[in-house]
């Protein structure tokens, strides 16, 4: 295997070892930004990310972006940006597995803190 070719990430291989909800795992850093793989089960916290915006891009299943003003209903192959700042609540009635985007250093519940807060895996 060439040295580029070990550079290559597979999204599939990626979710065969991320096997537990809202724990996400770095797949790779563009820039400043992180591209996490996450599956989502259950209602997780309403959070707000106050210096970036959140880029979800469900793979498998569907999720529902609780917004304050609203809900973002996401299936596979939807991508959806929540600006920095904005509160929000995902909810995955089954699992989905999802690809987020968000600058390096974010925590996954954001500015609520508690026991789902998670610090990024590399995979």
């Amino acid at each position: 295997m060439s040295d580029l070719q070990r550079d290559v990430r597979s999204i599939p291989a990626a979710f065969d070892v991320v096997t537990d909800p809202w724990q996400p795992h770095r797949l790779a850093t563009v820039n400043d930004s992180d591209v996490k793989v996450v599956r989502l089960l259950g209602e997780f916290v309403w959070h707000a990310h106050p210096d970036t915006d959140e880029l979800f891009l469900v793979r498998l299943g569907t999720v529902v972006i609780q917004l304050r003003d609203g809900d973002v209903t996401l299936g596979p192959g939807d991508l959806y940006v929540i600006p920095a700042g904005v509160e929000h609540c995902p909810l995955a009635r089954e699992e989905v597995e999802a690809v987020l985007i968000e600058r390096v250093g974010t925590v996954n519940t954001g500015d609520a803190g508690g026991d789902r807060t998670f610090e990024a895996r590399e995979l």
